[in-house]
């Protein structure tokens, strides 16, 4: 069993990419609840301790706390942001209101090296996040580094090996951030560098197996990379006691229901059972616009189709199971913050919702892998690059790509507009580099002029972005000439739509999806 680093997480957005950072250095990473017992941790064989940032404050009364006795573990510990002024503050240090919120690039001036920052520089670029500031440092502990507003950003007591930053290391905007928690990993937490993919297929198989034992499995195949690599890390552990099922829900991609027919029906040694199902679904959305209920619609509708897939199947055998691709974005952004939902994002069909009266329990191998990682498994597992490669695709499919009521007719404008975007993203050699490429139908009407005639018809907004994990993104800078091309491809060959607009949004503030 190779070593492992767990993270305690207290509702921070960045909670999943510190988890990835360590894995990026070759050391397994598990996330637990803030709240789990340390004997937990010890029972695990944790080899050190990462307390993540979060929204709280340990001002405010009932904010999360963990276990104190994970402070009596012997091991190694890490807190970061909110972490650390938790660590002091259970401690014996003193955590104030900052007179001047630090949100943002600053500068930390290191006086202290040890081995926390060994090799580094003697000033980093970091982010900050944080209107709180430790002002008193606990019995044992003395400050290592400082920012503009922070006498104490960094602290250490490097006797018990407790340190703390008030700066977050796993963000790409921090300078040598990957270094630090290196140094934390191995130089602090002596852990080898052992955990692979390789160990991950070959631990998962074995977990799958033994779950399953001798009962079946029901999985959803959509086509896309989250579950056709789920699919197939679940059929090289159990084979033939895999089914799965395409839903036809009337929200797929132009042509997509006999793509996947034929890849997965003719080339792959998948037992594929295709449900048609669209007018199901499309009834049950017809008038609806909030975004959150198009979603629970579409999911309670999914669970339904599995529900009625799994009674005809249990004629061929017992099947108990149902499969999800469900990914750490997906979880993330499903959950709501430190019991507040308020600070839920959105809500994913495949993590939430299933309803009791569903006799299936839940298979997720793919629940604590990035997006990345998932494309490195498929290609291990043996998948063809363009299954393994293809852009995400969201559960509720064109369902949350169609702005308000979804009709028909809009769905059809979308899928001609969406498959040109695709085709000149193919043929320009963009489609691969980019994280993902789709378009938006709006139910807004603009004036155009084709041919002498004057028209009123809709806008198709294109959203191009980069991304590496799906928890940050950047609008990607398409050259303009193929930018010509798509929207006059578009204007000129999809009926019904006169006006193409160019999505220049970031995530953060922005989400990838528009709903």
């Amino acid at each position: 069993m190779p070593d492992h680093i767990a993270v305690l997480d207290f509702g921070s957005q960045y909670t999943q990419v510190i988890a990835r950072r360590i894995r990026e250095a070759n050391v397994l990473s598990r996330i637990y609840p803030y709240n789990t017992q340390a004997s937990v941790l010890k029972e695990a064989g944790a080899q050190g301790v990462i307390l993540s940032g979060g929204p709280s404050s340990v001002l405010l009364d009932g904010s999360p706390r963990p276990d104190a006795k994970v402070f009596e573990l012997g091991l190694p510990v890490l807190g970061i942001c909110y972490g650390e002024q938790l660590m002091a503050h259970m401690l014996g240090g003193r955590v104030g209101k900052s007179e001047e919120r630090e949100f943002g690039h600053g500068t930390l001036n290191i006086a202290i090296k040890g081995k926390l920052f060994d090799g580094l520089p003697d000033t980093l670029r970091v982010w900050n996040s944080h209107g709180d500031r430790l002002e008193a440092l606990p019995e044992g502990f003395e400050a290592v580094a400082s920012t503009e507003n922070s006498p104490f950003a960094t602290i250490q007591d490097a006797e018990r090996n407790f340190y703390g930053m008030q700066f977050h290391p796993e963000v790409a905007h921090s300078e040598m951030g990957t270094e630090v928690i290196a140094n934390f990993l191995f130089k602090i937490c002596n852990c080898a560098a052992d955990w692979s993919m390789a160990n991950y297929i070959e631990e998962s198989v074995q977990k799958i197996k033994d779950t399953v034992g001798d009962e079946r499995v029901i999985l959803g195949l959509s086509g896309g990379v989250d579950s056709s690599v789920a699919a197939a890390l679940i059929h090289k552990a159990i084979g033939k006691q895999l089914t799965c099922v395409f839903v036809d829900n009337g929200l797929l991609r132009l042509h997509e229901r006999e793509q996947v027919e034929k890849l997965y029906g003719d080339h792959f040694d998948l037992d594929v059972r295709v449900a048609d199902k669209a007018d199901f679904f499309l009834d049950r959305l017809a008038g609806i616009s909030d975004p959150e209920t198009k979603r629970k619609i579409i999911g309670n509708s999914f669970v339904e189709v599995f529900d009625e897939a799994v009674t005809e199947l249990k004629e061929r055998g017992n099947y108990t199971f149902l499969a999800q691709g469900t990914l750490y974005p997906d979880v993330i952004e499903s959950v709501a913050i430190d019991g507040n939902p308020a600070a839920l994002i959105k809500s994913h069909h495949n993590v939430g919702g299933l309803p009791e009266k569903m006799n299936l329990k839940l298979l997720e191998p793919l629940r604590e892998l990035f997006k990345d990682e998932v494309r490195e498994l498929g290609t291990q597992l043996g998948l063809p690059k363009e299954v393994v490669w293809r852009q995400p695709f969201p559960g509720p499919g064109l369902g949350v790509r169609v702005m308000g009521p979804i009709k028909r007719e809009d769905l059809v404008v979308l899928r001609k507009a969406d498959a040109i975007l695709q085709e000149e993203m193919m043929a320009s050699d963009l489609y691969y580099k980019v994280w993902q490429s789709f378009c938006v139908f709006l139910p807004v009407k603009t004036v155009g002029v084709m041919g002498d005639e004057r028209t009123y018809e809709n806008v198709v907004a294109l959203r191009i972005v980069e991304s590496v994990d799906a928890m940050t993104a950047d609008w990607a800078r398409v050259p303009y000439e193929v930018l010509r091309t798509i929207s006059s491809r578009i204007i000129n060959e999809v009926s019904g739509c006169n006006r193409v607009v160019l999505d220049i949004s970031s995530k953060p503030p922005s989400t990838i999806e528009w709903e």
